[in-house]
């Protein structure tokens, strides 16, 4: 495959990828938030709880009431990933990671510019509420360091 070829086709399975983020992410969101009330927690199997809160800050609740600040922030950490995606787009198997941080990123900023906050949903002991855009942003992290990881050992 040419390398014009190969990049477009990284932008599209990173891109795809980052739309179905999106929508499972906002999806299941919306479905807590329809069965349940705000701050009402139920019990699934013991360690798992589903929940609706809702987190104004970042990860762990960090930085709460950053407003347009965290919109920002949101926005320049996208900016930096897609730039770094840009540079290295025909690098093997990056587009998964760049489109799990990205799709998580624009899940939770979805949240963010609708509804002031981002709703968390799945409670487990010892562990405060996150959602699925914070698996995807944290899988997303995971693979970015592995796949440069992976090319350095080479």
């Amino acid at each position: 495959m040419n390398p014009a070829g190969g990049r477009a086709r990284a932008w599209c399975l990173a891109l795809a990828l980052c739309g179905v983020v999106v929508a499972v992410d906002q999806g299941s969101k919306a479905a807590i938030q329809s069965a349940l009330v705000p701050g009402q927690r139920i019990a699934v199997f013991p360690g798992l709880h589903l929940t609706d809160v809702h987190n104004k800050g970042i990860a762990f609740g960090l930085a709460g009431g950053g407003g347009a600040g965290l919109i920002v922030l949101t926005l320049a950490a996208l900016g930096l990933i897609l730039v770094l995606f840009a540079r290295n787009a025909t690098r093997p198997g990056l587009w998964v990671p760049v489109g799990l941080l990205a799709g998580g990123a624009f899940g939770n900023l979805a949240d963010r510019v609708r509804i002031d906050s981002v709703t968390d949903w799945i409670d487990l002991p010892l562990w405060p509420s996150f959602n699925l855009a914070d698996v995807a942003i944290i899988l997303g992290v995971a693979g970015l360091a592995l796949v440069f990881m992976e090319e350095s050992q080479e």
